[in-house]
């Protein structure tokens, strides 16, 4: 084929010349075509000799310096003149062809070309109108129409211009937009303009089943309504939040269960026949965890195409939904599971955990680098592997259970259990030497961090132990591999057979770790930290947990540098009016070469007269002697004169349980009610105090995010503590280490910016609604003491202050509170 009918004039020169200065070896480009097919530009990324030429930039359809705009063609020269591709030629193009990439081969005079592989032509990108998205959102328009309380808000109507800018131009993009502002309308009515206009799919990332409830019950019907087309949406989870129909028919036909077990493997069985989704969510009752655990869903015991139950699964179903929507809903642990799996090799192009997308939206994104934390992490318990072991064998008086007695009766005739049981009690011999020396480790402080500086300790009082343990595992793990091998063909599809050779790779993951603590010193990118626990009858264990130090990394390579755009939106991105520590902890901050929009967007809500922020001047700090004193006299007066309708909220669960035993009979004589996290699960511990307006509630951790509790129900919000992160932390304590190696400032880089963003996730608690008004009472003298607490004032919204001893701040919150 002439050349010209592929190249443009420009890039038959550009390639001639590119040729010539080779001296006339073969070179390799990248092409990129027009609306023809004709190729309008190339780069030239590699000259060879006259035989090969290495063919460098195949991975910029994934991660090169430009992912939103990959190579449509690789093109590359044979000196000789012969266009036949060689079979390394041939190699290159099937895998180019994987993702629509084509491959030509010319001479060294560009005037014939050889197609190995043609380019999918690219789709023309269509761009949105952001006049015609914007108007549904004004006064009168389609979504607003549509809002029983709609308010007019330019914020909200300039953060939509920055998300539609961040599609148009392919941009990866940070947006802080305060409570009120109504993100999610601002990002979905130009998710689903996109999605519609250019036949592409989006998908929705959230840290909380309860927004994206909300957005696939609520939001995104009554977008798609407003723009009077349907847009199918399909909302994922966890495997683990599905039954498994195979699953749950093995365990029923398990001999010897215990009454109470099996009636509730009845009724679960009795859901399934009627459930649709076969989501936990949808159950009527809450089924053990344990129980639970035996009949949900789990990718490794799946048998796919062999599964007799695989024409009525759960998965699969929603899997062919998923398949043709436009617009899928995840959490962030099921989004990371999809990146991580692609980037391991599983590729762009096709399904994997999720169809194959190139847009995401991510909610909630300040808690990105934490989520990303959790799915990578690996642990290990005594109680976690006793459950793997019961899986495998165990004994009720003379009744033998578990899956290799099943497995032992599709053998030939033998008594083989008693070599695996032997096997398994060595296991929990040995679990019990090091769960012991463990524990005493972790000491007062409940947690313990593998480091150099304490590794004659750490060798003389686990690592024996561990060993034994690890070497233990492996003995059991390969006694099960060998009677696997010994399974007939016409077994080995035996869903017993699947589920024990799943128990022997997790046995392996569970050695794998083991191998990572006694090699703790060979392993800086990773930190091994033990954690005392306690069980629900209150008996402590151990557990082993391997987190990676660094992700900023890892979340550049997976999640921003493949896809075309990626919005990332919360009330909390900035501290001090800047995306630098968060963009940095991100991932974000290490992108080059490709468009990023930032954009802060201040909550529409009157904070300059609903709020009143106060700081007693003569609070004590928190290394004071009495300062836990002041703590529990003060939060009781507080909440006595809001008259409940209080959130007071602390970083540690010792000081919490101190000031709730100091005002718990203050509060009851005045018929405030008292709830304290700990006494219930979060879920019923919420809807407790927002069904009980005159109810105070003492929470740590997560209750400073994600508590939505808008009027008269939290009127104030106590903040005991600036959220400063513990330096027993081994995580944070690793990342403060490793910041301090690449000459930064542990306080001012990490601690500091952390406890900012958490601060203002505190102090959003009060105003959800632009009618709420309240007081938020900080308790720590930091706040107005230490210059650094200018940082966590200047983060906020504008206020009315109170800086004043503790009486006067008692008298004006009163008044605040009632005028």
């Amino acid at each position: 084929m002439q050349a010209v009918r592929r190249f443009s004039e420009q890039c038959l020169s550009q390639l001639r010349a590119a040729i010539a200065d080779a001296g006339g070896n073969e070179v390799f480009a990248l092409g990129r075509l027009d609306d023809k097919g004709i190729v309008r530009r190339i780069r030239i990324t590699a000259r060879g000799n006259e035989g090969q030429v290495l063919a460098w930039g195949i991975e910029d359809m994934k991660e090169g310096e430009d992912p939103g705009s990959p190579p449509d063609v690789f093109i590359h020269n044979h000196p000789s003149g012969l266009l036949t591709p060689s079979d390394n030629d041939l190699a290159i193009a099937g895998k180019a062809a994987e993702s629509g990439v084509g491959a030509y081969i010319v001479d060294n005079q560009v005037e014939r070309v050889y197609v190995v592989a043609e380019p999918v032509r690219r789709r023309k990108q269509k761009k949105l109108n952001a006049e015609r998205i914007i108007t549904a959102l004004m006064e009168g328009g389609e979504v607003a129409r549509r809002l029983p309380s709609y308010e007019p808000r330019q914020a909200q109507l300039d953060l939509m211009k920055l998300v539609i800018r961040a599609f148009n131009e392919d941009a990866l993009t940070a947006a802080e937009a305060g409570t009120g502002v109504g993100k999610s309308f601002a990002y979905l009515l130009p998710a689903l303009h996109y999605a519609l206009e250019n036949g592409e799919r989006i998908v929705i990332s959230t840290a909380t089943i309860t927004l994206q409830q909300q957005l696939f019950e609520k939001d995104i019907p009554l977008v798609s309504s407003a723009m009077h087309k349907k847009v199918k949406a399909v909302l994922l989870k966890g495997r683990g939040n599905y039954l498994c129909r195979r699953r749950l028919n093995d365990a029923l036909r398990e001999p010897d269960l215990d009454g109470a077990e099996h009636k509730e493997l009845e009724r679960l069985a009795k859901w399934g026949e009627t459930t649709i989704t076969g989501s936990r969510s949808d159950l009527s009752f809450v089924p053990q965890e344990n129980l639970w655990s035996r009949v949900c869903s789990d990718a490794e015991l799946c048998m796919g195409l062999r599964c007799p139950e695989r024409e009525r699964c759960f998965i699969l179903a929603l899997r062919k939904e998923a398949a043709d929507a436009r617009i899928i809903v995840v959490n962030h642990h099921l989004l990371f599971a999809d990146l991580a799996a692609r980037r391991a090799g599983a590729g762009y192009e096709g399904a994997v955990v999720l169809p194959p997308y190139a847009r995401i939206i991510i909610d909630e994104a300040h808690t990105i680098e934490a989520a990303a934390t959790s799915f990578f992490s690996k642990e290990f318990s005594r109680l976690g592997l006793f459950r793997q072991l019961g899986r495998l064998y165990r004994r009720r008086g003379q009744n033998r259970r578990g899956l290799l007695v099943r497995v032992e009766s599709m053998l030939p005739a033998g008594d083989r259990l008693d070599a695996a049981n032997a096997a398994i009690e060595k296991i929990r011999a040995a679990l019990d030497e090091l769960d012991g020396p463990a524990r005493e480790l972790c000491g007062m402080e409940g947690v313990f961090r593998l480091s150099a500086r304490d590794s004659g300790v750490i060798e003389a009082a686990i690592f024996p132990p561990l060993r034994s343990l690890r070497k233990k595992i492996l003995s059991l793990a390969e006694l099960v591999r060998d009677l696997l091998e010994q399974i007939p063909d016409r077994e080995q599809d035996n869903p017993a057979v699947w589920e024990t050779r799943a128990v022997v790779r997790r046995l392996d993951d569970i050695a794998g770790i083991c191998a990572a603590f006694l090699e703790y010193r060979e392993r800086p990118g990773e930190v091994m930290w033990i954690e005392k626990r306690l069980s629900g009858g209150g008996e402590p264990w151990a557990a082993f947990t391997q987190s990676p130090v660094e992700l900023a990394p890892d979340l550049k390579a997976s999640l921003f540098t493949p896809s075309k755009t990626v919005v990332c939106v919360s009330a909390t991105l900035t501290v001090n009016g800047a995306f630098s520590y968060w963009a940095g902890r991100s991932g974000l901050g290490l992108v080059e070469n490709r468009p990023v929009l930032f954009g802060i967007f201040p909550s529409p809500f009157p904070y300059g007269s609903a709020v009143l922020l106060a700081s007693p001047e003569d609070a004590p700090l928190p290394d004071e002697e009495y300062y836990q004193d002041f703590i529990n006299a003060s939060v009781s007066r507080l909440a006595a004169i809001a008259g409940g309708s209080a959130l007071i909220l602390f970083t540690s669960y010792q000081s919490l349980r101190s000031a709730y035993n100091a005002a718990l009979p203050e509060l009851e004589a005045l018929g405030i009610r008292c709830l304290r996290q700990g006494d219930d699960d979060r879920s019923r511990l919420l809807r407790a105090f927002l069904d009980d307006q005159s109810s105070v509630l003492f929470a740590t951790d997560s209750f400073w995010e994600g508590v939505d509790a808008p009027g008269d129900t939290l009127r104030l919000v106590i903040l005991c503590r600036l959220p400063f992160r513990s330096p027993s932390d081994p995580v944070f304590e690793a990342r403060r280490e490793a910041l301090e190696k690449r000459g930064g400032n542990p306080f001012m880089d990490l601690s500091l910016p952390e406890a900012v963003m958490k601060f203002k996730q505190g102090f959003g608690r009060l105003m959800r609604r632009s009618s709420d008004h309240g007081v938020v009472a900080v308790m720590d003298g930091r706040l107005i003491k230490k210059r650094y607490g200018a940082f966590f004032l200047r983060s906020l919204p504008e206020t009315r202050i109170s800086f004043s001893n503790f009486e006067t701040i008692l008298r004006e919150a009163e008044r605040f509170l009632y005028s």
